[in-house]
């Protein structure tokens, strides 16, 4: 298990330096650099699927990506206590039938000692939107990171 700085406890430096490292690490659409961010039995709740342990996060994101294609994905802090970090985002897909999506979500994370995530909640809810509509279509510029994204 490998250390991922910065660690707990946070404070809004380091929460946030933690969202931007968690964003783009999504963005990367690589499961397998993704799950590293995770502990080994790690917990997950998405949506209405329950993911246990750094094998099945994997296949999970695979699946994800698989279905979710175009991902681009933006997250915020939105706040911290300790060794947790309260993040929302939005993210943006389309599917193989060609309708285009965007996704609001919320997080609660909780990390070990060692700045590996242990525990992952996401509510999700997904709005149909045109093609023309898309605003969030590959990682977040470095100029934008920490800017905060509309509601709608």
């Amino acid at each position: 298990m490998s250390p991922r700085p910065p660690f707990p406890p946070f404070d809004e430096q380091t929460a946030a330096q933690k969202v931007q490292a968690a964003e783009d690490a999504w963005n990367t659409r690589d499961p397998e650099r993704v799950a590293l961010a995770y502990t080994e039995d790690s917990v997950w709740r998405n949506r209405d699927e329950f993911v246990t342990g750094r094998a099945a996060i994997v296949e999970f994101l695979r699946r994800k990506w698989d279905r979710e294609l175009d991902y681009a994905l933006r997250k915020e802090l939105w706040a911290f206590h300790g060794n947790r970090i309260a993040v929302r985002f939005q993210y943006e897909c389309h599917d193989r039938a060609g309708r285009y999506w965007r996704s609001y979500g919320n997080e609660l994370w909780e990390f070990t000692d060692e700045g590996l995530m242990r525990r992952r909640e996401a509510s999700i809810n997904d709005v149909a939107i045109a093609a023309a509509d898309r605003r969030i279509t590959g990682p977040r510029p470095a100029a934008e990171h920490g800017v905060p994204f509309p509601v709608q």
